[in-house]
């Protein structure tokens, strides 16, 4: 009988490769946070494995329950928030369909403001719909409209603080109020302010100190962490934030089983882009007040849509949960202008594309400053009766100087919407 085989260090090189003893020291400390790729996780034995726990962060289960890298961002945007726990996924409509799947089942009935951003509404009239999950549309600047629309099969009400493209800014406490009145989870789609401009879950922490008598908040924070956090146009990633753990629980599970992760790298460039946030979007705001000016002297601006200027519709209520401390309230890097009615689309068509320095493109919240023309009817229930007619264009601002990008609108307007 021969004798059974010793241990001993591999023998092919290949297997030593693979199964090197080496184990970097301890201790190393950095500004930046490790990057750690993993499906497969270890285990050192069997028992381990056995009682090791995922959902509070305890432990490590599996690459896609959460890694080092992804707790840490996870952790960081609570903090940009105010939340407790966060759940992240591939991108900012991921966000708000992850919600809608972990909310709303079969006989449920869902309400969006009717300038909210546009996927979320197809989703809703497409895979939501034929799930058999009903929804309507109110009117974001009337919460009255919103109370009469709630009934007794409404379990999740969207909010969009401002609009998405015509950037109203509607009574967020107050509608928030009703969705509590009425016992009906509220969801804020909060890209724009970003955990910068207000607080979603503390929204009158300016006048009353959070967590006191005054402290109001939305359930569930959703962030296209594909703007301001990555800030590079370069990452598309989301995060949903809680504050109640069985709601989070909840939301936990079902991104669970819809296998949602997000990829390390992605993870690591928005931990590096977080310090800078404040900063950058300050500057957005201030370059995007500096053109909005601008095109609040020009005739051939109908009507200027920016939350902080008097005369948008609803920069009462930025104010009054932006800018409790006047002068000090910010707004992000996005405007709209309403192009009045003598100038034809293909006008405006031709003046966005014979700007210099704007690129035409989707999305905001990077280096780069871009423009779209929207076809607002086509986007609408019904004209709304707070905006001027004309042909929309939004404006995202980058990181340019603002005296440059003037001057970019400044000889495409004059070559292509000449005053009358």
């Amino acid at each position: 009988m021969q004798d059974e085989p010793q241990s001993a260090a591999p023998v092919h090189h290949i297997t030593g490769l693979i199964h090197h003893p080496y184990t970097p020291p301890a201790g190393f400390n950095a500004p930046q946070q490790g990057v750690f790729k993993a499906s497969t996780v270890y285990f050192p034995t069997v028992a381990d494995m056995r009682q090791r726990e995922w959902k509070d962060k305890s432990a490590y289960t599996y690459g896609l329950h959460g890694t080092p890298t992804t707790y840490t961002l996870e952790e960081r945007l609570c903090t940009l928030e105010g939340g407790r726990q966060c759940v992240l996924v591939p991108s900012g409509l991921a966000a708000l369909a992850t919600v809608a799947l972990a909310m709303l089942q079969t006989g449920d009935e869902l309400l969006i403001p009717d300038n909210a951003y546009g996927p979320n509404k197809a989703l809703a009239e497409g895979e939501l719909r034929h799930f058999g999950i009903t929804h309507q549309f109110y009117d974001p600047m009337s919460p009255q409209d919103l109370a009469s629309k709630i009934s007794p099969r409404t379990r999740l009400v969207w909010l969009e603080s401002p609009g998405s493209v015509s950037m109203e800014f509607p009574d967020l406490p107050e509608m928030v109020r009703i969705c509590q009145a009425q016992s009906v989870l509220c969801a804020l789609d909060n890209t724009w302010g970003a955990g910068l401009a207000f607080k979603p879950f503390d929204l009158l922490e300016d006048a009353l100190g959070a967590g006191g008598q005054g402290s109001l908040s939305v359930d569930i924070s959703a962030h296209a962490l594909t703007k301001y956090p990555s800030g590079g146009g370069d990452v598309l990633m989301g995060s949903i934030i809680t504050q109640d753990p069985a709601l989070h629980l909840k939301i936990k599970l079902c991104h669970m089983r819809l296998g949602l992760g997000v990829a390390a790298n992605d993870a690591e460039a928005v931990l590096r882009s977080l310090p800078s946030i404040d900063l950058r979007y300050k500057a957005h705001d201030q370059t995007a007040r500096a053109l909005a000016a601008w095109w609040q002297a020009q005739s051939q601006c109908a009507q200027l849509l920016h939350p902080a200027f008097e005369g948008s519709p609803g920069h009462a209520h930025w104010q009054a949960v932006c800018d409790r401390t006047p002068g000090t309230g910010l707004a992000a890097g996005l405007f709209s202008v309403m192009i009045d009615t003598r100038y034809s689309q293909a006008q405006v068509d031709a003046f966005c594309d014979n700007l210099r320095l704007f690129k035409i493109g989707y999305s905001w919240g990077g280096p780069v400053s871009l423009v779209v023309p929207y076809d607002l009817g086509s986007m609408r229930q019904s004209w709304p009766a707070h905006l001027k007619r004309g042909t929309l264009v939004r404006f995202s601002t980058g990181l340019e100087s603002a005296h440059d990008l003037i001057l970019d609108l400044h000889q495409s307007a004059q070559a292509h919407l000449p005053l009358a």
